[in-house]
């Protein structure tokens, strides 16, 4: 057991809050990356001290090693790989257009993760609609259904259903949630698709590129440039599926040298090399491709999986104290939580608590639980990813590729206040209600 002091839960709100607030208060100083690396060891040593003083240590090492050194890893790969991958459409970015693209990204989601898809389509999505006065909202919905709601199908979409795969989940037990995902995309698109067709009609008179008569009479054109970061893409899906202690034993036997323990991330990194030595300066350019945005949601994380390593601790130890008994009750718990700590040891945090509940003989089992609990666990850890930008790496990114095309995306609070709890969070309740 570990004995969490109240008082080392204050930096991870510190980091939450400056988040939220500094880009309100600051933003010029803190459209910086040195700027934001300075805040984030101001916050991060002195936290650093404090928990290796209360004889945890031990657990940061693991929390940077074992977790932030995988995501940053996953994260920057797919990133470069996919900014390799120019995809043009001559097109009019109209409702049923952006529609279309989230419907595909939404499918495309389970196959290739919620980080793959996001970062392969929010290039086209931003150039199509690039001449749109309006289009933030655009990417609202797009962080919520590509970068998050899609990736439900398997345990390639989303980490906390990777590590549920690990813990006993079967591959093909994921394909069941589909009434659930089917449920909310249709929901969610729906609700896009008025929203953008009224604006569209309504409100963007000016600003959206016309199309030459030429244009009129021919077909959506589509252009491809890049394509051996296919290959690579294909190649981060196999190293994730494959390459990981369940597959290869030696990778955590206690001898393993560091290159075998971090086998998945050193062929990841390689295949970034790889992807940035093949791939033409032309191709990134037309996606307008930048290191900003990797770099700066590899500062940030770096505080956040810091000071949410006391947090995640509390949560391990007094879980099962909190009177979670029931799915809906696991569904909004475990949403909640990975709404604004990271949602895959928090997937893992609440199974835990499910395995320990008693269990009735004759009562279907998945994982070890039962398998409406697991399915609560696992909608609620991916699906509440999506009520702000740290719930899930994939916003953060599409986020600040959005801003580096000059996209004013709304801050931290304006995001929750104006799109999570007036469109996600009702889309959800109902879900529960219908399914739960």
């Amino acid at each position: 057991m570990y004995n969490i002091e109240p008082y080392l839960l204050i930096p991870f709100v510190v980091m939450l809050l400056s988040i939220a607030i500094m880009p309100l208060i600051a933003p010029r100083a803190w459209s910086h990356n040195i700027n934001k690396l300075l805040f984030v060891l101001i916050i991060s040593i002195p936290t650093a001290i404090m928990l290796s003083r209360a004889g945890l240590s031990e657990n940061l090492k693991h929390q940077m090693l074992y977790d932030y050194i995988p995501f940053i890893a996953l994260l920057a790969a797919l990133y470069v790989v996919t900014g390799g991958i120019h995809i043009h459409y001559s097109t009019t970015p109209t409702p049923v257009v952006n529609a279309a693209i989230m419907f595909i990204g939404y499918g495309l989601a389970s196959v290739v993760g919620t980080t793959g898809a996001a970062m392969l389509l929010i290039r086209p999505l931003l150039e199509i609609n690039r001449d749109r006065q309006y289009k933030i909202h655009t990417i609202l919905f797009f962080i919520a259904m590509v970068a998050n709601c899609g990736g439900v199908l398997t345990p390639l979409g989303d980490p906390p259903l990777f590590l549920l795969y690990l813990r006993g989940a079967e591959f093909s037990w994921f394909q069941t949630l589909f009434p659930q995902w089917a449920f909310v995309g249709s929901i969610l698109l729906a609700a896009y698709l008025v929203i953008d067709t009224y604006i569209w009609k309504r409100k963007e008179v000016i600003g959206v590129r016309p199309r030459s008569e030429n244009e009129e009479d021919e077909p959506i054109k589509i252009s491809f440039s890049g394509a051996i970061n296919l290959f690579f893409l294909s190649a981060i899906l196999l190293s994730v599926a494959f390459i990981n202690p369940a597959e290869i034993p030696a990778m955590e036997a206690e001898d393993a040298p560091w290159y075998m323990r971090f086998l998945r991330e050193v062929v990841l990194f390689t295949i970034l090399l790889c992807s940035v030595i093949t791939t033409g300066k032309r191709v990134r350019k037309l996606n307008h491709f930048s290191w900003e945005p990797i770099i700066e949601v590899a500062i940030l994380f770096i505080g956040i999986f810091v000071t949410m390593t006391p947090a995640l601790l509390y949560l391990n130890e007094n879980a099962s104290s909190l009177g979670i008994t029931e799915p809906m009750q696991f569904f909004f718990a475990s949403g909640v939580l990975s709404s604004f700590l990271d949602n895959a040891p928090t997937a893992v945090a609440f199974h835990t608590v499910a395995k320990g509940l008693p269990i009735a003989e004759g009562t279907p089992l998945m994982a070890d639980v039962p398998i409406p609990m697991l399915t609560a666990i696992a909608l609620g850890s991916v699906l509440f990813g999506a009520m702000t930008y740290i719930g899930n790496g994939p916003n953060f990114m599409v986020k600040a590729v959005a801003e580096n095309e000059g996209v004013r995306m709304p801050s931290f609070f304006g995001y929750i206040f104006k799109f999570s709890l007036i469109i996600l969070l009702p889309t959800y309740i109902l879900m529960a209600l219908v399914f739960f």
